[in-house]
């Protein structure tokens, strides 16, 4: 009698490639084209862009568990393009439990176990798409806001003249410019071209006012004034 043929620890035959362990892990009712609407979101950590392992299950329409699986299973390969980034967080069933970080290299490897259907094609597309994206920021951001936050925080320590309550200053500041621009607290490197640009646009209009004062209290007020009076323009000209 003929047996069977052997399967690897990620559940495949010889020759045959998948981001499953067995056929019980697809999610049956998900269409195989992804939908055309549906973005790719990159964050970046230490200046790398990088993918949470929730979002590529999900975009293969596979359970997220078989996909971690599978990445622990062949750890040694995916760290041959950098160390494995593991964290906690909320899964799909609603339970906190681990997921990994994964570079563009360690992605677009995970995307080789893969089948090469349609869906599996098309996110290829959209990973392109949105790590090379995720790179043009990351290098906005170096050269175009890093210089000018420096400097602005300079501006502030000045007016501060180390008081006690300097750092609240500068917190002050940070907040003053994340909320024009739609920024949670400690999100800036993590954003893409349009918060990126109104997060540039912002800091630039808050140092030209820094610039111009005597004290930190005059520059928030003043800085206050300008960014409220952009975006009163905004509205008048978004027609609200």
């Amino acid at each position: 009698m003929n047996q069977p043929p052997k399967r690897d620890k990620a559940g495949l035959q010889p020759g045959e490639v998948g981001t499953t362990k067995s056929n019980s892990s697809r999610d049956d009712n998900r269409p195989d084209a992804l939908p055309q609407g549906q973005l790719v979101e990159i964050v970046t950590d230490k200046s790398e862009p990088q993918i949470d392992s929730r979002i590529i299950a999900d975009f293969l329409g596979v359970k997220h568990q078989n996909t971690f699986e599978l990445i622990k299973d062949y750890t040694s390969d995916f760290e041959q393009f950098g160390k494995l980034r593991f964290k906690t967080g909320p899964l799909p069933s609603g339970q906190n439990g681990k997921f990994v970080m994964l570079n563009e290299d360690q992605c677009f490897l995970l995307l080789a176990f893969s089948r090469n259907s349609q869906r599996v094609r098309s996110l290829k597309v959209k990973l392109v798409k949105a790590f090379s994206e995720a790179r043009r920021a990351l290098e906005t951001m170096r050269v175009e806001y890093l210089p000018q936050y420096h400097a602005l925080h300079e501006h502030l320590h000045d007016l501060a003249g180390g008081t006690a309550n300097e750092r609240f200053v500068h917190m002050n500041f940070n907040r003053l410019i994340n909320k024009f621009a739609g920024i949670e607290p400690g999100s800036r490197h993590r954003e893409t071209t349009i918060p990126q640009s109104r997060l540039i646009f912002a800091q630039a209009v808050v140092s030209g006012v820094v610039a111009g004062s005597k004290t930190h209290s005059e520059a928030y007020a003043k800085a206050k004034d300008a960014l409220n009076g952009v975006a009163a323009c905004e509205r008048i000209g978004g027609g609200d």
